[in-house]
C-alpha cells in the first residue's frame, strides 16, 4: 500500500490535471494506517522492526497530507474557475466535497460578477436547493457530480438531460451544453 500512496502522490505532483484514484482509495488507506498504528503498539520500541514501522507511518502520514492537499487545491481551483470535475477521477469522499462546493462557488461567482459591474450584492451562501434545467449537450461530456450530490452522465453529443441549475450554468459557460427552452 505504501507504494500505491507514493505513486498517487507522485502522479498528482507531476500533473496539473487531477489524477484518477479508486473510489475506495481513502477507505483502504485508512485501514492501512490503522493496521500500521496497531502494529507499532504491539512491538518493543527498541527493535529495528518497530523503528522501521514508525518511520513508515511517519512517511505515509506526510505523503497523505501532501496528496490530499494537492487534490483539494486542484478541485477548489476547478470549482472556482467554473470547470467541471470528472467523476471518474474522484474518490467517493471527494465527490461529496465537490457537490458541497458547487453552490458556494456559484455564490462566489455571482458576488464577483456584481463587484466587477460596480455593485455590491448580498452574499447568499445558504442557497435554496437547486432547480433542474434541461440542457442539450454539444460535446461528449464525462459524468459529473451535481450540486445535489447526484451523479449525472456521461453524456454524448446531442444528448438531452436535466442537471441542477448550478451545473447547467457551468456546462453552458464551457460550451459543453446549451439550455433548452420549453414553450
Amino acid at each position: 500500500m505504501y507504494n500505491t500512496v507514493y505513486d498517487a502522490w507522485r502522479k498528482e505532483r507531476e500533473n496539473s490535471e487531477l489524477q484518477p484514484l479508486a473510489k475506495d482509495f481513502y477507505a483502504v488507506l485508512a485501514g492501512y494506517v490503522k493496521r500500521i498504528r496497531e502494529e507499532t503498539r504491539m512491538l518493543d520500541e527498541k527493535t529495528a522492526k518497530a523503528r522501521l514501522i514508525k518511520r513508515e507511518l511517519h512517511n505515509v502520514r506526510r505523503l497523505v497530507r501532501a496528496l490530499v492537499q494537492l487534490r483539494l487545491e486542484k478541485i477548489f481551483k476547478a470549482t472556482i474557475e467554473s470547470e467541471t470535475v470528472s467523476v471518474e477521477v474522484l474518490t467517493t469522499e471527494e465527490e461529496k466535497l465537490c457537490a458541497e462546493m458547487l453552490p458556494l462557488a456559484g455564490s462566489f461567482q455571482e458576488f464577483l460578477k456584481g463587484i466587477l459591474h460596480g455593485r455590491t450584492s448580498k452574499v447568499d451562501v445558504a442557497r435554496a436547493k437547486s432547480k433542474r434545467v434541461l440542457v442539450r449537450f454539444l460535446k461528449d461530456t464525462p459524468a459529473i457530480i451535481g450540486a445535489d450530490m447526484k451523479a449525472y452522465g456521461p453524456f454524448k453529443s446531442e444528448d438531452v438531460g436535466t442537471v441542477p441549475a448550478e451545473n447547467a450554468d457551468v456546462l453552458i459557460k464551457q460550451g459543453l451544453a446549451a439550455k433548452v427552452e420549453i414553450e
